[in-house]
């Protein structure tokens, strides 16, 4: 009797685990046809970057590879249009934005985490409410008000409007919640100022999370569209997403697509490598700031 039931017992661990491979392989393959999905954009750009013009335009048939690769398209791309200097003014404006987005952020975040002042409940409530708005909204006042403060074709009315973000202080503030209050207490108890506090305790312990919202910064600084070619007719001011634009029309032309994506791969490669770097730190950010207690 104690046989059959080894046997028994035998057979199910077999089949379970014929079950749990099974589950693993259609998962695999799942998981390698959605990446070759995601993959194959960046694939077709950077092989249709090293592409001919007259080689591109024979094809009546695409091809998925290319016999006579040429980095020609990536010189026509910096020298068509004045390439480096939307690097420029797109590295100026990410860097500043970000860093003063970065102070208004932590120091909101923690005012709302830690201290208490009168109608901080309701200040924080409208501050939420604000998120509500369409962004449509916002960019018409944004523009009006830059405008009339005649700050347009200036590095001044490019980043004013973006020094702030209701959603990243939200996030900083869940995260600088999940410090235990006890250490604050014992802080002032000590005789440590609210500053200090700020700068030895809560930012080196949520330094994950302030990583991921400064690199997020900088990718939506890096593809901000809308409101640069909105606040910009001039061509010394032109972020590297403005200048695609400018490189269609007035580069080497709409149907010059190989240079185009030349230029493109040339923007992209920057926040590429930002994610491969710090992709961890991101998604350890993103976990921390989604996990209370």
């Amino acid at each position: 009797m104690s046989n059959i039931t080894m046997e028994n017992k035998t057979i199910d661990t077999q089949k379970i685990k014929r079950t749990e491979r099974i589950k693993k392989a259609v998962l695999y393959l799942l998981l390698t046809l959605w990446s070759i999905i995601v993959i194959f954009p960046f694939y077709w750009m950077i092989l249709t970057s090293v592409k001919s013009y007259s080689a591109y335009n024979s094809e009546y048939v695409p091809k998925f590879y290319t016999l006579s690769p040429t980095l020609k398209n990536y010189i026509d791309a910096f020298t068509a249009v004045p390439l480096s200097r939307y690097f420029f003014n797109t590295f100026i404006f990410t860097v500043v934005t970000t860093a003063i987005m970065m102070v208004v952020v932590v120091l909101s975040a923690f005012a709302f985490a830690r201290l208490d002042f009168k109608g901080k409940d309701i200040v924080f409530a409208l501050f939420l409410s604000l998120m509500m708005i369409p962004n449509e909204l916002v960019v018409i006042t944004n523009f009006v008000t830059i405008t009339n403060l005649d700050m347009r074709n200036s590095y001044i009315g490019l980043i004013l409007p973006s020094v702030t973000s209701v959603f990243y202080i939200y996030f900083l503030k869940e995260n600088f919640e999940q410090i235990p209050e006890e250490l604050y207490k014992a802080a002032k108890v000590d005789g440590t100022s609210d500053f200090k506090y700020l700068l030895k305790v809560m930012i080196p312990i949520s330094r994950p999370t302030i990583v991921t919202i400064a690199i997020l910064k900088v990718i939506e600084c890096w593809n901000s569209y809308v409101w640069p070619r909105l606040i910009t007719d001039k061509q010394e001011y032109y972020l590297v997403s403005n200048g695609i634009q400018e490189i269609r029309e007035n580069g080497f032309g709409r149907e010059n697509i190989p240079a185009m994506m030349a230029a493109v791969v040339v923007i992209s490669v920057p926040l590429i490598v930002l994610f491969l770097i710090f992709h961890n730190k991101i998604m350890e950010g993103v976990s921390r700031g989604g996990t209370k207690g």
